[in-house]
């Protein structure tokens, strides 16, 4: 029988509370190397903060290229460390993978695990389980802009809102994709084109124009001030949202206080018109430099992001697994404080891990 070619997965604990939850994470993907025989091979990279104030290191070009060219995805922790007020460690690798992969689709399951973390009244897990699809490459993030006059009453600061007719059509289009694979049946576009007339009038012709080319998919169109209303008052009507860059991060924050909070939230960031390149895999919380080291972080975000990347790999049926644990420890109370439990990050991890090696068996 031939060998399956061995998918190489790059891993990058990042800094703050990012080493400890990736660490589970990391153990979970040893666990299916072991028993399930996932024909993966983890690679850890030594890069972040630490790295940085060692050597002065960010994110080298050789080792862009080698993740580029080697792996099929890549685990990242949370970037942030208050010894580095600039932030050019975090900037140099995350933009240096989204950027550089062009990963223009960032991808956030929004999904409540336990009926008890939903904080809205009458409502319970099953209301909370739609997709966010955010514009990753272009939009006010890029960067583009410039100080005038910089320290006097007379500064003049501007942030370029940056939109391309491609940028906007291929993220679009991969939310509609998105509903079509995966028995979605809605889809909505959020935007502010009735204040930011220019760019956010192309994100409404170009959303008219790819919606026709998927009938059998209802969709609609409201300002982003109202989907943030709306996701409140009634986030079941919500199956797929697309957005840009900006409403994107700020949607996906607020989802997350739908599922439990940061500690439950994974993200994908992806290209989604060609799965064969490599992936960029992370949970979405920030580094908490003053939790770091107190084992107290939620290491679910990180292990839920761990079945996202399997899923990506070819193996769905094993991000159903993880997330049926998850809900259970949460259930159990198997967990860490912020979602009600009293285990540390290791523990709770290794409560996940145990289960899933009980039920896949002997290797």
């Amino acid at each position: 029988m031939a060998t399956k070619k061995k998918k190489k997965i790059a891993i990058i604990g990042g800094d703050g509370i990012g080493p400890s939850v990736i660490a589970e994470a990391k153990l979970l993907l040893e666990l299916y190397q072991e028993r399930a025989g996932l024909p993966i091979d983890l690679w850890e990279l030594d890069l972040g903060a630490d790295r940085y104030l060692r050597d002065g290191t960010t994110f080298p070009n050789q080792i862009q290229i080698a993740i580029q060219r080697e792996c099929s995805a890549v685990l990242l922790g949370a970037l942030g460390d208050p010894r580095v007020p600039n932030l050019e460690h975090a900037r140099d690798i995350l933009f240096g993978m989204r950027f550089g992969y062009d990963l223009y689709a960032n991808v956030r399951p929004v999904r409540a695990l336990s009926d008890r973390l939903v904080p809205l009244k009458g409502r319970t897990a099953k209301d909370i389980d739609f997709v966010v699809f955010r514009e990753n490459t272009e939009g006010i993030y890029v960067g583009m802009g410039g100080q005038f006059k910089r320290g006097t009453p007379d500064e003049v600061a501007i942030n370029e809102d940056v939109n391309t007719r491609k940028g906007v059509e291929r993220i679009i289009r991969a939310a509609f994709d998105y509903a079509r694979a995966n028995g979605r049946t809605r889809v909505t576009m959020a935007d502010k084109s009735n204040a930011m007339r220019h760019a956010h009038e192309l994100w409404l012709r170009v959303f008219h124009e790819v919606r026709a080319q998927y009938p059998e998919i209802q969709s609609n169109h409201v300002y982003v001030d109202a989907l943030c209303l709306y996701v409140i008052q009634d986030p079941g009507q919500f199956q797929v949202i697309v957005t840009n860059n900006l409403f994107g991060d700020i949607v996906t924050d607020l989802g997350a206080a739908l599922q439990g909070g940061l500690g439950m939230a994974a993200s994908a960031n992806v290209h989604a018109s060609d799965p064969a390149r490599v992936a960029l895999f992370e949970p979405v919380h920030g580094s908490a430099p003053p939790l770091a080291g107190k084992d107290i972080a939620n290491p679910f975000a990180a292990m839920l992001t761990a079945g996202l990347l399997l899923a990506h790999l070819g193996w769905p049926e094993e991000e159903r697994r993880i997330e049926r644990w998850v809900s259970q420890a949460l259930d159990q109370g198997m967990c860490t404080v912020d979602v009600g439990g009293t285990l540390g990050t290791r523990a709770a991890g290794a409560w996940v891990r145990e289960q899933i090696a009980a039920e896949l068996g002997p290797p």
